[in-house]
């Protein structure tokens, strides 16, 4: 055991004992990113694309267009008035 006297508990990766349970990981190093994105990755993205597009564009086109007049509406909002200063000397 650890006779670190600043060390409080056990170390990590002993926290619990599990008997009868067996873990197979792959370290992250190991695995390859982009594994068959040529050849697999590619069509499957474009359908997955043509899918889904008509169900978020409209909400994206929306929101963008309520910021975009929002925007507007605020710097109109904020701009002087020019017939509140004709009489002005």
């Amino acid at each position: 055991m650890n006779n670190n006297p600043f060390k409080m508990g056990k170390t990590w990766g002993n926290l619990a004992k599990l008997s009868g349970i067996t873990y197979f990981r792959i370290s992250p190093h190991e695995q390859k990113a982009f594994g068959g994105m040529i050849k697999h990755g590619v069509p499957n993205l474009v359908r997955r694309f043509n899918g889904s597009v008509l169900r978020v564009a409209p909400w994206f086109l929306g929101s963008y267009m309520i910021m975009e007049w929002a925007e507007e509406e605020f710097k109109e909002s904020h701009r002087k008035n020019p017939k509140d200063y004709e009489n002005d000397t």
